[in-house]
């Protein structure tokens, strides 16, 4: 035991040594980190889907922390959205109901564009998302969809919203490149 001051010094060195580069500080510019998510235009069959789906993408990036949901004029980057289709199949019966059909899983497609405000370029432009989400649907199959609908746009939400994330730190990581040269 007497070289435990020593191994532990060592030790401590070793991991601060690996850990010098490390930062947690986010890589996204600070010029846009404000985002306006107006409603997604729904040309689905599902009522409501399109503001559910912006409505839960907001909501992400509040949870999230790095950008600040602004107003239209105040936003320096902008989420544009249509959910094109959305649908339901049956996915279980129920035997001893004649295959009467037990659950369900709403499915969607969205395309999502990504555009800075300020100079009109477009970050992503429209990619593709689908997301589903399973529901049991007795008598009411449109209560069982909406009920559905919130889960599945959580789902597409968190991962729009790392998208976006990755995009702006790639160009925040591209500008520092390009200042140092």
């Amino acid at each position: 035991m007497k070289n435990f001051p020593a191994i532990f010094l060592a030790l401590a060195a070793t991991a601060l040594a690996g850990c010098s580069t490390y930062s947690w500080r986010s890589e996204v510019p600070q010029d846009m980190r404000t985002v306006l998510v107006p409603v997604f235009r729904n040309e689905s069959s599902v009522t409501g889907l399109g503001s559910e789906i912006a409505r839960q993408i907001a909501r992400e990036f509040e949870r999230e922390g790095t950008l600040e949901i602004a107003p239209a004029g105040e936003a320096a980057l902008e989420v544009q959205g249509i959910v094109k289709e959305a649908d339901s199949g049956a996915v279980a019966y129920g035997r001893k109901s004649g295959q009467r059909n037990r659950e369900y899983r709403l499915r969607a497609e969205a395309v999502v564009s990504f555009v800075d405000k300020k100079s009109g370029r477009v970050i992503v432009d429209n990619r593709r998302y689908v997301a589903s989400a399973p529901f049991v649907a007795g008598d009411d199959m449109l209560t069982g969809e909406r009920d559905a609908s919130g889960r599945l746009a959580e789902d597409m939400a968190r991962r729009i919203v790392d998208d976006a994330l990755n995009e702006l730190e790639r160009l925040g990581r591209a500008n520092e490149t390009e200042e140092l040269q």
